[in-house]
């Protein structure tokens, strides 16, 4: 079975979304999983966003992606700059490495607008993830 990480710096918002859609859309094609190259709590505004598209994400854990260093993934994907920079060797070897950099709307300090920052990045991730998904036989 194809397997998939998703890197995020810390795993609590971009690449949990992308786990979400990754197995909702690939539905048993692929092991999805995320990790970051640190570790914080799931970011409520993330799980918030994904319920209100039908998904939820709220049993998920954020792992760090030293926990996946003796799994070989067939595909890696990073969803932030500070990831791909920082992603480490043994993840790359043998696997295809794409990226894609989301803006981050967990640094969004208005109240008003998170709700709006993070539906229009978890938007552009269903997006992403569905293009992605056509690509997976």
């Amino acid at each position: 079975m194809i397997k998939i990480l998703v890197l995020c710096t810390g795993n609590s918002c971009r690449s949990q979304i992308a786990e979400g859609y990754l197995k909702q859309f690939l539905n048993g094609k692929a092991q999805v999983f995320s990790a970051g190259t640190k570790n914080h709590e799931i970011n409520k505004y993330a799980i918030d966003t994904m319920k209100d598209d039908g998904i939820d994400i709220s049993t998920h854990s954020s792992n760090h992606v030293s926990e996946f260093k003796k799994m070989k993934f067939d595909y890696v994907i990073t969803v932030c700059n500070h990831a791909m920079e920082t992603c480490p060797i043994f993840i790359s070897k043998g696997s295809t490495k794409i990226h894609q950099n989301f803006f981050d709307p967990s640094s969004i300090n208005n109240t008003e607008k998170i709700k709006e920052a993070f539906e229009l990045c978890r938007d552009e991730i269903k997006k992403f993830c569905y293009d992605f998904s056509k690509n997976i036989n």
